[in-house]
């Protein structure tokens, strides 16, 4: 049987005439970090200090005794490496095993008897970049950095979001792996549903040694526990096994059924030589499976051309966010973080995750928790804002790396969509690429012919796209909103968020808005810093351009922007990023199924930054991320402007599986809460559905009032509507009453905050950082009327006392 070694122990890292222990996995960076070579290049303006690390080669070695690769019991060591960043070549005793230039995929050498030093030597990859990019020519960019000439995570190089830390490492595990006469090398399971019949078709591929050539093998499957089983012989290389499993129960995306997982388990054999003689256990692999089918619905209608995703025949409207590397450094990431930061994305309501096409493929823990959670992943191809070259050597490590992850993902029934790359079809026509390019290639040929072709010969099971955005072809615009996936950055770049309401796209796959982190991030992440919106540390943590200047821009829309008060910025920004995301998911979800999905820009950091993201890079919650969690919510209730000189309109979303009977009322409230008018209105909306009305003409204040307001309420549900921006309507100034409650007793730091309102209290916040860095409310912004009260549960704070917790809460003032 096959034995597994793991070398992830003993190795040292080296540059220069300098010797320190390596942790593999790992990277430089890290290596260096945990030896104190290098600042922390989260903290403060540290980053440009340790620029010079992406910038040299460095070595890892570890020896390799001889009893690692050399016995009786196998006839074939191979040394495996999961991950291995970036342009490397491994020598061992001094001889070359082979030399990578791709982070994205596997390695594997035979050092079946050889044994000595084993070194790996990356080299620097800016130099990579050069060599490659000598050979191709230039290829325009985004971003001043070469990232599209190395099969590497681009945003190593920086992003508007991210710093620029070019890493090197073995950055995933590594092993020796010592087997006879042959081994599974590649296992693809192609799992369908018919008629409620779950079918498996296992299409295995074996590699044999020399002494195995001519042995008799055979592969046997299973199941779940005795659920279906097969067996068959390996012809040459190949084997092909079908399983069916009668009623199978349906795996389903979170919030519309359960997500039931079956173990298929498969074993290699060598067949009996003789009479009496037993099967050889060879190789075995296990995975776990779901059984769904998921479709791409791309049909023409009236409205220009669709695009809703269709799992088990359920129509979806997907509510989903974008996701980069939780950290510049991916080997920190653990599979309890990626689990944590999964579970507060599936809390929010999320039920979709693309996985942005600048990062990684995420590690296989990844996509085993977005398994159990129900959430459906997006997976992008590796290709983001800049032409890629596709002469050699770029060429074959794109079509080796894309073979290899889609053999490697394709058992995972989250994955419901491949996505050939980010925003560059949409580049090569309108960011000036195609005059600069004169012809040459710039990755077309990858998306529109490579992978789609890899796509439908190795896993023909899910749809492909060609790219987000993509209208379908090179007949309508590729970020043509009435056609396809579209990207909304018109708004938050140029324009106010009021203006997500002048369209309606099929599918809008990136939307966002800034904000900048906790403020208890902040503080750990700028220490001794006097915090303002453009001191040094803020200023560095603000990688987007002009980002503080969009950042004001969006508050002064609404607000009178604050001078001198950074505290009081902090929060109009966080209720600025709150309401904008809100604005643009309320009005798209209100007008399905002409809009199919939305997919909010982002909902994670790879370090403390201000950003678009709704967790910042300590994992803190933004006020963002409570407000997806009521705007994902199956059901919705949200008032909308009218159209021209129509009153408002009432939506409310059902997205649950039940008919929704509610009760919503209406009232037509002054700013100092005297009620002018109510009414009673009974809705009853289908399931998964949407019903619209215009509001009645006597509840809709008048069209530029300053001074009455709407208000419509369901159940827990609440939509507030104001006939002008914030700065112009009359706020009273707010008054409320705070106690401060401990159900748990003194001194735990759980408490309840209760919140006595006596007079119009709009966009309550309590930033519970604020009272203590651990802290965390259960709460985001709520409007209160006169006479109500609010109870805010608190956990982990250090600080409970009367006077921090209201020096913590913030609410809208007049202006």
């Amino acid at each position: 049987m096959k034995e597994v070694l793991s070398l992830t122990e003993g190795w040292s890292l080296s540059y220069s005439d300098n010797l320190l222990h390596a942790q593999v996995p790992g990277c430089v960076h890290t290596d260096l970090l945990a030896a104190g070579l290098i600042p922390d290049p989260f903290l403060g303006v540290n980053e440009p200090a340790v620029a010079w690390v992406g910038q040299r080669a460095w070595t890892y070695a570890r020896d390799l005794p001889a009893s690692d690769t050399t016995g009786e019991e196998h006839e074939r060591t191979d040394l495996v490496f999961d991950g291995l960043d970036t342009a490397a070549t491994i020598t061992l005793d001094g001889r070359e095993l082979g030399r990578t230039r791709n982070m994205h995929r596997r390695y594997r050498f035979d050092v079946t008897g050889r044994h000595g030093r084993l070194e790996v030597d990356f080299a620097s990859a800016y130099d990579e970049a050069a060599s490659v990019r000598a050979l191709t020519g230039e290829r325009p960019n985004v971003y001043p950095e070469p990232f599209q000439y190395i099969r590497k995570m681009a945003c190593s190089f920086g992003w508007d979001w991210g710093p620029t830390l070019v890493t090197a490492g073995i950055w995933r595990p590594v092993r020796l792996e010592r087997w006879s006469t042959a081994r599974l090398a590649d296992v693809r399971p192609l799992v369908t549903v018919h008629d409620g019949t779950g079918r498996v078709e296992l299409r295995v591929e074996v590699e044999r040694t020399a002494q195995g050539t001519a042995r008799s093998l055979a592969v046997r499957a299973t199941v779940g526990d005795g659920l279906a089983e097969a067996r068959g012989v390996v012809e040459g290389t190949h084997a092909v096994l079908t399983l069916e499993v009668p009623d199978v129960s349906l795996w389903w995306p979170r919030g519309y059924g359960d997500q039931p997982l079956y173990d298929l388990e498969l074993e290699l054999t060598e067949e009996a030589a003789g009479p009496g003689a037993e099967e050889r256990p060879l190789d075995s692999w296990h995975r776990r499976i779901g059984f769904r089918t998921v479709q791409l619905d791309r049909s023409a209608d009236e409205h220009g051309t669709g695009f809703t995703l269709v799992v088990n025949g359920e129509r979806i409207f997907a509510r989903g966010v974008n996701w980069i590397p939780d950290d510049v450094f991916p080997s920190r990431i653990t599979p309890d973080r990626y689990r944590t930061r999964l579970r507060q994305t599936a809390d929010a309501g999320v039920d979709l995750v693309r996985i942005w096409g600048g990062g990684i493929y995420e590690d296989d823990a990844f996509y085993d928790a977005c398994d159990e959670m129900g959430l459906m992943v997006w997976q992008d191809f590796l290709f983001a804002c800049a032409a890629y070259p596709e002469e050699q050597p770029l060429r074959g490590e794109v079509e080796a790396e894309a073979r290899d992850n889609v053999v490697r993902l394709m058992p995972h029934p989250s994955l419901v969509l491949w996505n050939g790359n980010n925003e560059n079809l949409w580049g090569f026509r309108d960011w000036d690429w195609e005059p600069e390019l004169r012809g040459d290639s710039w990755g077309g040929g990858y998306y529109l012919d490579l992978l789609p072709r890899i796509v439908a010969e190795l896993d023909p099971t899910r749809p492909y796209t060609a790219g987000s955005p993509w209208s379908g072809s090179w007949e309508h615009h590729p970020n043509d909103p009435a056609h396809g996936t579209h990207h909304s950055w018109e708004v938050w770049n140029r324009r106010d968020y009021t203006e997500y309401r002048d369209s309606v796209p099929r599918f809008v796959s990136e939307f966002g808005w800034q904000a900048p982190p906790a403020v208890a991030t902040l503080r750990r992440a700028l220490p001794g810093e006097r915090l303002a919106p453009d001191s040094p540390g803020m200023l560095h943590h603000q990688k987007a351009e002009d980002g503080n200047g969009k950042l004001n821009r969006g508050v002064e829309r609404h607000f009178v922007l604050p001078e001198d008060d950074f505290d009081r910025w902090h929060y109009l920004t966080q209720v600025v990023q709150a309401r904008a995301i809100a604005t643009g998911i309320e009005h798209w979800r209100s007008h399905w199924p002409v809009c199919a999905g939305t997919i909010v820009w982002q909902i994670n950091d790879c370090w403390p930054v201000s950003s678009w993201a709704a967790i910042d890079g300590d994992g803190r919650l933004k006020p963002l991320y409570h407000e997806l969690r009521r705007v994902y919510a199956d059901r919705l209730l949200t008032l909308q402007p009218g159209d021209g000189d129509g009153g408002p309109v009432l939506a409310v979303v059902n997205q649950s599986a039940e008919p929704w009977q509610a009760r919503v009322t209406l009232r037509r409230l002054r700013a100092d809460g005297t009620e002018v008018a109510e009414h009673v209105i009974d809705v009853t909306v289908a399931a998964r559905a949407v019903h619209r009305r215009t509001v009645p003409q006597d509840l809709a204040p008048a069209q530029g009032s300053a001074k009455e307001f709407l208000v419509a309420d369901s159940e827990d549900l609440r939509s507030v509507h104001l006939p002008v921006t914030d700065r112009e309507f009359t706020y009273p100034v707010p008054h409320y009453d705070v106690a401060v409650e401990s159900p748990m007793g003194a001194g735990t730091g759980n408490v309840e905050v209760v919140v006595t309102a006596h007079t119009l209290v709009r966009d309550l916040l309590l930033q519970a950082d604020r009272l203590g860095p651990d802290a965390v409310c259960d709460t985001g912004l709520r409007t209160l009327l006169p006479g109500e009260q609010l109870r805010l549960r608190v956990t982990g704070a250090t600080d409970t006392g009367a006077n921090a917790v209201r020096a913590a809460l913030f609410c809208v003032e007049p202006a």
